[in-house]
């Protein structure tokens, strides 16, 4: 009877630390990303929907968002021109770039200068763009989630090597 008792506890010990180690997200967000920024966003990329070149040299996702520069990533740092279509203020609008490496599961800020910078006007044939200097931090594949005055606007997924 001691048996029986010792070996369901020691089930039952097994199953709570199990069942309690797949609960942990393997999501670490860091300490300073912005707040309208969700676990629940990641979940929403599509690793198959990769960027491509469109307008000859604006890669990522035609008609939506893309990047001058993105064609020639870089770990050692660049400047990247931002490209968005649809939106209606661009001047009031902020734009935030999240960067998501696949293989590490790792959150990190892409912009150089922060989270967030402002958009301008419309260029290349886009409603909205701006400059900015950008690290991406190892080689892989990223998601880049783009969001617009707080909201997801569009995900881009670059394979960066170099």
């Amino acid at each position: 009877m001691k048996r029986k008792i010792v070996v369901f506890i020691f089930l039952s010990i097994l199953f709570l630390v199990v069942g309690c180690s797949n609960n942990e997200s393997e999501l670490n967000l860091p300490g300073d990303i912005p707040e309208f920024v969700k676990e629940s966003d990641f979940e929403k990329i599509d690793w198959d929907k990769k960027a491509v070149t469109f307008n000859d040299n604006i890669m990522g996702n035609e008609n939506k968002s893309g990047v001058i520069g993105a064609d020639m990533p870089s770990l050692s740092g660049q400047k990247w021109m931002w490209h968005l279509w649809g939106i209606e203020n661009p001047v009031a609008t902020k734009l935030t770039v999240v960067g998501l490496h696949k293989e590490t599961g790792t959150v990190h800020q892409i912009l150089t200068t922060g989270w967030t910078i402002n958009l301008a006007g419309e260029n290349n044939g886009a409603d909205a763009h701006v400059p900015s200097s950008v690290k991406i931090p190892k080689a892989g594949e990223w998601a880049l989630l783009i969001y617009t005055d707080e909201k997801l606007f569009d995900q881009l997924v670059y394979e960066i090597n170099e």
